[in-house]
């Protein structure tokens, strides 16, 4: 490789450090930030894509997911969260912004207890200061967890599903 390419270990922990989380696709949920000042004038936008990974593990010590030897295989194509009704400025003049992330991001079969072709989906939150034309972000990688509403099988079999 040419040693551009990052792994999905090094993406994950990233400069704007991604954090990892396990849902349900039927689950959503809402996450504050504060900005600690008034956050007005900043416009905010919101966006998902699921990749699919060939392989994860667990540390066996602090149990968080472990990608190091991971690769991405595939992906959906990417979504826009409706802002309006996924991002609450009402108290944006405090910098109190609130963004959830919805519900169905990835609707396709999972596997159940899955290691191998896991969906993992990267939402992304981005605030423009749009006075001194700064824009910045921050990502959720959530890997998506069966539950009984969702058929058994491999995400690489959907219809959408990309390969690399």
């Amino acid at each position: 490789m040419s040693g551009r390419l990052l792994t999905v270990s090094q993406y994950l922990s990233g400069a704007d450090q991604v954090k990892c989380i396990e849902m349900f696709p039927s689950s959503q949920k809402e996450f504050t930030y504060d900005f600690q000042g008034n956050v007005a004038d900043y416009t905010f936008e919101a966006d998902y894509q699921t990749l699919v990974v060939d392989s994860m593990t667990y540390d066996r010590n602090t149990g968080e997911p472990n990608f190091t030897e991971s690769t991405i295989v595939g992906y959906f194509a990417n979504a826009e969260i409706d802002a309006n009704a996924f991002i609450d400025t009402s108290a944006n003049t405090s910098g109190i912004i609130k963004l959830t992330i919805p519900k169905q991001r990835y609707t396709g079969n999972l596997i159940p207890d899955a290691r191998t072709n896991v969906a993992l989906t990267i939402a992304s939150f981005k605030w423009t200061n749009t006075t001194a034309n700064v824009t910045d972000s921050h990502r959720w990688a959530i890997i998506e967890r069966y539950e009984p509403d969702v058929t058994p099988g491999n995400p690489r079999d959907e219809v959408g599903f990309i390969a690399l």
